[in-house]
């Protein structure tokens, strides 16, 4: 018996896909081409995926007539059930041989479930960001996820937008910089190999691509770290809006995922790599609100394929074997103390790091 799992790893333009046996243990890993069904559709999305499979198959030893058992499905863009089944359709009568039964989810829900069977809350801050939690009783909630158009606040695309619009605003004199916007300019020029702002319009419309306008994100990071104030000020920025992306969600977490006493949340994405960047901002927003729990933001160690893996065998009904513990790291435990009837925030750390 096997059960696989393939997905998005948020904030990048890649996907993975893990093949595990039925004592959990992984036979073959691979990685494919997105597969976000909106951008490169239904057909492409199934031919990318068959091919994945196609691949890790040869990996492990299996026949290529084999059919997975199943066959977890977790992917940016598949928040709706009626695509969802569009896609499964599309696997089974393109690619028969793919796998006997599929469960097919959005690219948050792989991640909540490798870090618990219950539920939680996964905040995604990669190219895009989204936040979505999944009670035990199957309900979901979510605030974002509606693309650069319509949010994406503390993503990468964000942060990078946010900055050069600052600068682009100091140079107009329509509102002025609260720190000196040079050293970015620089960088922005760098970045997209201009030498003027209207050199840059074309990577606003005709040319337009959002990884690439995303990984600008990483040289701020750099700056930031160096001392640019700016650079400091717009991530702040995005861990408020992280802050107040997880606050929006809280009044809906059941009592069963709090019963420890903490709230967990899987925090996916690159952004999150720059958490020391985040943190005052997202510490400092949190003390604006009253929550009777901790929240513990957990660093997800093992690919969000494992998730998908899970949600794939319990699709089934099979106990397939899973040890939580090893997929996860605490990267931060904020927790609010009333005394006297006032509000304290205290936050503790715990193996954070700034890896870029």
């Amino acid at each position: 018996m096997y059960v696989t799992r393939e997905s998005r790893d948020s904030g990048a333009t890649h996907s993975r896909l893990v093949i595990c046996d039925e004592n959990g243990e992984c036979c073959a890993t691979t990685t494919g081409l997105g597969t976000n069904h909106w951008n490169v559709g239904i057909a492409e999305c199934a031919r990318r995926i068959a091919d994945m499979v196609e691949r890790a198959k040869t990996d492990a030893g299996i026949q290529q007539e084999t059919r997975l058992t199943s066959l977890g499905l977790s992917l940016s863009g598949c928040e709706q059930e009626a695509t969802n089944r569009e896609l499964e359709m599309e696997l089974r009568t393109a690619f028969p041989d793919v796998a006997d039964n599929y469960t097919v989810t959005s690219d948050t829900m792989g991640s909540i479930f490798t870090a618990s069977p219950i539920g939680g809350m996964v905040v995604i801050s990669g190219t895009g960001s989204n936040a979505l939690l999944r009670n035990p009783d199957g309900s979901s909630h979510n605030c974002g996820g509606w693309g650069h158009f319509m949010g994406d606040e503390g993503s990468a695309w964000y942060i990078s937008h946010r900055a050069m619009k600052i600068v682009f605003d100091d140079m107009d004199n329509f509102e002025k910089s609260p720190y000196p916007v040079q050293h970015i300019w620089k960088l922005i020029e760098e970045h997209f190999n201009i030498q003027s702002r209207h050199d840059l319009l074309s990577h606003c419309y005709a040319k337009f691509d959002k990884p690439f306008f995303a990984s600008l994100c990483k040289k701020l990071s750099h700056a930031a770290e160096q001392g640019d104030e700016l650079a400091k000020f717009v991530f702040y920025e995005a861990g408020c809006h992280l802050a107040r992306s997880i606050q929006a969600l809280l009044p809906k977490v059941h009592d069963e995922l709090v019963k420890t006493g903490d709230l967990s949340i899987a925090c996916v994405g690159s952004v999150w790599l720059s958490w020391p960047l985040l943190k005052d901002g997202f510490i400092g927003t949190m003390r604006k609100y009253k929550i009777p729990f901790g929240l513990k933001l957990l660093r997800i160690t093992k690919s969000m394929a494992y998730g998908a893996c899970y949600l794939g065998a319990d699709g089934i009904g099979f106990p397939l074997p899973r040890n939580y513990s090893d997929n996860f790291d605490v990267m931060y435990q904020y927790k609010e103390l009333h005394t006297n009837g006032s509000l304290n925030g205290t936050a503790s750390t715990n193996g954070c790091s700034s890896a870029k």
